[in-house]
Order: structure tokens, then C-alpha cells, then sequence
């Protein structure tokens, strides 16, 4: 099987290297292709502007965009503009591959009252990001709807692992506060996210449209950091008036996941914290 991964950085590579262990071709799209480990075929790409050709034997494509600042344009050029580029350039090189796999976001999600989440809640995104992201899945279901092609988003929750340390660093130079109200969070270990997508894609005959890409425990950040301070040997934070995040607080369902027979090696923010903190794995450049 030939594996597409188009916007391969941190995530697509890790993700690439599992394909290519269990024995796939993979070819990696990415600006900057030469940062790319031997086993993954780097091409030239960028997802804003004309693609490359898309050999005729790819099975699968993964799409793992990115945006090349934080500006609203420049988000949606990276993954409107990507998820447009990418159905005119299988439309073009008359490529049918067996899957195409979005990863998203659970920014699609406004829930911010602490609520249940799952594939069947209504999107109702708080944030321009997250109506990006719901704008990118539909409309690449929609162009692939008649090709043949099955479609899968997995809307993943806030990446952490290596090189991800943000609340790790929060605590440890002692700039974390403590909400004064529960605020719930959906995470996911970069690794778990990559091995989700080879599964979904390798070991699911029949997977569904969509899948919530979160570990077991939605968890309240004060209980987070509180556990962080603990690891790291540092005073617990103070608690103050937190802002809500622009991911709301809501308690993402990882059931329909689980249900596909997946297995996650960090199945809550403490075994995939404590493998950070030990310097397990490494953020691929």
C-alpha cells in the first residue's frame, strides 16, 4: 500500500514512520521536504499552491495540514485551500485512492459547560479556527462524495508529546494559574494520535466519517497542572480568574474509538506526561 501524507510535519511524520514500519511506501509532502527521515519519499509541496503529481498506486491519503502563521487568512488557506487543492489534484492526476483521512479539530465543538461530546453532537464552533476546520471536512466529504473515495475526519483534541510542553512550561517557570471553576480539557499524545490514524486507515475495514481522536479522561486543568507541579517538584499554582479557552470546556467521548478495537499506549494526560518528562520520543523537526 502507498500512503499520501500531505503537510508533513511533526504529526504526518510520526504518523508516516508507523506506516512505513508496518511495511508501506510513504511519500510525505512538506515545504521543506529534506527535514524528512530516509523512509519517508519527500516531495516538494505546498498545500496553498499547485501540487505535485500524486502517483497512480496511493491507497490512502492523509491529510495533516498546517498554516503558515496564526493569521485567519493564512489558517484557512492551509486548510480550505489545502482540502481544495488536494480534491482538484486527485481530480486531475485521475487518482481514486481507497481512504482519504482529515485530521481536525474538536474546536468544532462550542460546548462550554463541562457537557458530554460525541460524533453525534452538532458542531458549533466558538472560534474562526474551529469554522475553518468544519469548512476544510466538508468540503472535502462533499468533493469526495461521488468518487468513490471513503472520507474519515478524526477531530483530534490539544496535541502534547514531545516538544509539546506548553502547560509543562506554564508550571515549571511558575506562570500557571488555577481555574476558580472547572474547566474541562480533551488532550491527546502525539503518538496515540499517529497510531489512531494507521489504525483508522490499516486495520478498520469499514471505518465511520467521523471519529473524536481523544485519550480516556477529559480531564479538569486545575487537576492537570496540580499534577504537574507534583512531578515537577514545584509549588502548586495559584488560583485565580482564568479566561475561557477558545476550546470551551467540554468533556470529549472517545467511545466510538475505543470501539474500533484501538488501544492507546498514554491513555490519560499522566502516563503521556510522565513520558514527556522523561524525555521519551523526540518532536520531529
Amino acid at each position: 500500500m502507498s500512503v499520501l501524507i500531505a503537510g508533513c510535519g511533526d504529526l504526518g511524520t510520526e504518523t508516516g514512520l508507523r506506516f512505513a514500519r508496518a511495511g508501506h511506501r510513504v511519500i510525505g509532502w512538506r515545504r521543506s521536504p529534506q527535514k524528512l527521515p530516509p523512509r519517508i519519499e519527500g516531495v516538494e509541496a505546498d498545500l496553498t499552491a499547485e501540487l505535485p503529481a500524486i502517483p497512480r498506486d496511493v491507497d490512502t491519503v492523509v491529510i495533516t495540514a498546517s498554516a503558515s502563521s496564526r493569521e485567519r487568512e493564512a489558517y484557512r488557506a492551509g486548510y480550505v485551500g489545502g482540502a481544495e487543492k488536494i480534491i482538484g489534484a486527485l481530480e486531475r492526476d485521475e487518482v481514486a485512492p481507497r481512504r482519504v483521512l482529515y485530521v481536525s479539530s474538536t474546536a468544532v465543538y462550542g460546548e462550554a459547560n463541562g457537557g458530554l461530546v460525541d460524533e453525534t453532537t452538532d458542531p458549533a464552533p466558538r472560534t474562526w479556527r474551529g469554522e475553518i476546520q468544519l469548512e476544510a471536512e466538508e468540503l472535502l466529504a462533499r468533493g469526495l462524495a461521488a468518487t468513490g473515495t471513503g472520507f474519515t475526519a478524526l477531530r483530534l483534541g490539544g496535541i502534547y508529546g514531545p516538544g509539546r510542553t506548553m502547560l509543562i512550561d506554564r508550571v515549571a517557570s511558575r506562570r500557571a494559574v488555577l481555574p476558580d471553576e472547572p474547566r474541562y480539557t480533551n488532550r491527546i499524545h502525539r503518538d496515540d494520535a499517529a497510531q489512531a490514524i494507521v489504525h483508522l486507515t490499516t486495520r478498520v475495514p469499514d471505518p465511520a466519517p467521523l471519529y473524536l481522536g481523544v485519550d480516556t479522561e477529559p480531564a479538569e486543568l486545575g487537576d492537570v497542572l496540580r499534577f504537574l507541579a507534583q512531578e515537577l517538584g514545584v509549588p502548586t499554582p495559584p488560583t485565580g480568574d482564568v479566561p475561557m479557552a477558545s476550546g470551551g470546556s467540554k468533556r470529549c467521548s472517545n467511545a466510538a474509538l475505543l470501539g474500533t478495537g484501538f488501544t492507546f499506549a498514554f491513555p490519560t494526560y499522566r502516563e503521556g506526561y510522565r513520558a514527556v518528562l522523561s524525555g521519551e520520543g523526540a518532536r520531529h523537526p
